[in-house]
């Protein structure tokens, strides 16, 4: 060999070596800026350990080009297909969120549609979540993104009345949170130091197959609670806490709109009664969490920077003025003017707060009555339907039959109003109201219903006022009472002494 040759061998020899250093030094430097991931991911699956170490730095441009045919298919309807791509996507760059993300969307709200069994949907719905929640947040703990994505999945997929499937969705996450989580509200003294094997498994189910941590559901609900885990809202809720803690500061701002978007859900139909006729779940507003959902708003206010600060307030505004009304409608009356009062002490009157300076508590929440007239909302106008029930109710075992009459005949007038709104044979089982006989049925139930808090001789009078046997709505052992037929409210001869 010619000492030239050897030269240029040599140098060869001394640039490769040099390169390799070179290449481990750019290497570390995009991985501590994060513009690119080249460890070997650990405890991966065989496949995904394969394509990180053999493609190296070619797997940015397979998913590209990965990325660019997933695009067309989704464009041509072809979602099946797209999401077999996006698997392979995730293969090759388990840590970018996107993947995950389309991923998991194509599946709860593509795929799920395409089947007309709800119970099909739910087992599409049910993939998506669980491919964000036990695998893409296993790359990704420290993703807004994801935290707000999975969170969303809960709060509209299953937590909203847009889908045709929506109860079963509801249904069966309820059954599965209920056989963790017996009644919706967690015994955290023995799911934080189990001592029995039923505690054991209670806690093994909620890591293991839920991935929820019980120390972190306890500050969810000493933070915003009562929460009732049955419902997704709650979750909801923890995945966006869970986010905040997780997530750069810059990019928490969705989450905490996803912690108090749920809540307001919540305060419309967060609390869940179980229908002592039919055997199935009935939800109704949880009141109680109002004075947290408030503290909720005022936290996303706190944290983040002024420009922001209109928009939650305007939030916040809307949340009240539910509560106010909810709150009226539902006989807590000195509750409703507590709120009222603080609304218009923290956000004034007058045309800026939409607040008429001569409003009562009482003219506001007829007036927002008057605005459901026109609603095709159905969580709103259920709970107004309600609202107004039991306060007709309340009224005619007072012995003021003209205002229990007038509310009933309100509360008729809103159902029809509203049934004529919605009289779409395609929608009708998502967003149609049950008969008035049967939500009267409901509410008077729910008033008779065995509770220390409740007077029983007002119920007693309840009862004779509306020609009710003494027994009416007191369930039998062991048994379900048989669906009563309820009159509408009446004139009766009022009691002794008058009007109480």
């Amino acid at each position: 060999m010619s000492a030239r040759k050897a030269l240029f061998l040599g140098l060869l020899v001394a640039s490769l070596v040099a390169s390799g250093f070179l290449q481990r030094g750019l290497n570390r430097d995009r991985e501590a800026m994060g513009i690119a991931r080249t460890a070997v991911i650990s405890n991966a699956p065989p496949v995904l350990a394969f394509t990180t170490v053999a493609l190296g730095a070619f797997r940015g441009l397979i998913a590209n080009a990965l990325w660019i045919r997933a695009t067309e298919m989704q464009e041509e309807g072809k979602y099946f297909e797209a999401v077999q791509l996006a698997d392979r996507i995730t293969n090759l760059q388990p840590h970018s969120d996107a993947p995950w993300i389309f991923q998991a969307w194509n599946m709860a709200y593509n795929i799920s549609v395409k089947f007309p069994d709800p119970f099909d949907r739910w087992l599409w719905v049910q993939r998506g979540i669980e491919l964000l929640r036990d695998q893409g947040l296993k790359y990704n703990p420290d993703r807004a993104l994801m935290y707000r994505e999975l969170a969303w999945f809960f709060q509209h997929k299953m937590g909203a009345n847009l889908d045709d499937a929506h109860q079963v969705y509801k249904g069966q996450w309820a059954v599965g949170m209920n056989q963790v989580i017996p009644g919706g509200h967690p015994d955290y003294t023995a799911l934080l130091d189990p001592k029995t094997p039923e505690q054991e498994a209670q806690v093994k189910a909620l890591v293991e197959k839920f991935k929820m941590d019980p120390r972190m559901m306890q500050r969810v609900d000493e933070t915003y609670g009562p929460l009732d885990w049955r419902l997704p809202e709650a979750s909801a809720i923890y995945w966006a806490m869970v986010g905040v803690e997780n997530s750069p500061d810059q990019d928490k701002m969705p989450l905490r709109r996803t912690i108090y978007q749920p809540m307001l859900a919540s305060l419309h139909h967060g609390r869940v009664l179980t229908n002592r006729v039919t055997g199935t779940y009935d939800l109704r507003p949880n009141l109680d969490m109002i004075p947290n959902a408030s503290k909720a708003y005022e936290d996303a206010i706190a944290a983040e920077t002024p420009e922001n600060h209109d928009n939650i307030s305007r939030a916040h505004r809307n949340f009240l003025k539910d509560a106010v009304y909810f709150l009226y409608a539902n006989n807590r009356e000195a509750e409703a003017r507590k709120w009222f009062n603080y609304m218009k002490q923290r956000f004034g009157v007058g045309p800026q707060s939409g607040i008429d300076p001569d409003a009562t508590m009482e003219s506001f929440a007829l007036g927002k009555i008057e605005e459901d007239a026109n609603e095709t909302s159905r969580d709103r106008v259920t709970q107004a339907l309600q609202g107004l029930l039991t306060r007709s109710y309340y009224n005619l075992a007072s012995g003021d039959d003209d205002q229990g009459l007038g509310l009933e005949k309100v509360a008729q007038k809103l159902h029809d109003v509203y049934t004529a709104k919605t009289r779409n044979p395609a929608s009708k089982d998502r967003i149609a109201l049950p008969p008035i006989s049967e939500m009267k049925r409901d509410v008077l139930l729910e008033m008779l219903r065995p509770d220390p808090e409740v007077n029983p001789e007002f119920q007693q009078q309840l009862r004779t006022r509306l020609g009710l046997p003494a027994d009416f709505g007191i369930p039998a052992t062991n048994a379900a009472p048989a669906a009563p037929t309820v009159p509408s409210p009446a004139p009766a001869p009022p009691a002794a002494g008058g009007k109480n």
